[in-house]
């Protein structure tokens, strides 16, 4: 199998690359023409099935459900997402997104948090929907794409924060709207606790990849104590 510095990656599989980013970023997310371009706006939403307790129009789901019914609804829910999402990637993947994911960030993302470049498109995805980033990881799990350790230190980046942005915008910037008994608005960076959540996201793996680090360790030296007890 050739290395990521022996892979040949052709342009095409950049534009795909580039076109993978935007899909799955959210940056074109808009009801305008220039949503087609976008996951979410292209996997769209149920719409309404029935008035709930206050008269307005519940979602998919209903009101009142619990248990294992109410569980497969939810799990009904994140079908078309999931089967979107693989499909695109597989569509992409034929193109050389991957390879080029792979041969970019590697370099990047190898000594940042120990894991391949071609994590790099569940990294985007994750960041705009959970559903996203585990259908995507899981695809390169299948693909033996990632190592055992690989997966437990990427999915604990994932894990801190899924979605990050679309979460941060649905609910956390309304805390930039506070303000002060004088009516002053409170001061604060969106970019900031964007970078700031991220960073701990990056974290997050590193204290898992230095706790898989240990176990190894001690792991090794259980080993080589047993090993000499038999010789003895």
């Amino acid at each position: 199998m050739k290395t990521d510095d022996q892979e040949k990656v052709s342009i095409g599989a950049y534009i795909a690359l580039a076109f993978a980013v935007v899909f799955f970023s959210g940056l074109l997310k808009s009801n305008e023409w220039y949503g087609v371009f976008d996951f979410t706006t292209l996997n769209g939403s149920f719409g309404k099935l029935m008035k709930d307790a206050t008269g307005g129009m519940s979602a998919f789901r209903g009101v009142g459900g619990n248990g294992a019914a109410d569980g497969f609804l939810f799990a009904l829910g994140l079908v078309p997402t999931a089967m979107f999402a693989l499909g695109m990637i597989a569509v992409l993947e034929h193109y050389g997104a991957l390879k080029a994911a792979r041969k970019m960030l590697t370099p990047l993302l190898r000594p940042l948090m120990g894991i391949p470049g071609s994590t790099g498109l569940a990294i985007i995805g994750s960041l705009q929907s959970t559903d996203v980033g585990a259908g995507l990881t899981k695809s390169l799990a299948d693909e033996g794409e990632l190592t055992e350790k690989e997966k437990d230190v990427f999915t604990a980046f994932q894990f801190s924060g899924g979605a990050l942005i679309v979460n941060f915008f649905g609910s956390g910037a309304i805390l930039f709207t506070l303000t002060d008994t004088a009516g002053t608005t409170v001061p604060g960076s969106i970019g900031l606790a964007l970078a700031v959540m991220f960073v701990f996201k990056i974290v997050g793996a590193n204290i898992m990849r230095f706790y898989l680090k240990a176990i190894d360790k001690k792991s090794g030296k259980n080993a080589i104590t047993a090993t000499t007890a038999e010789a003895n």
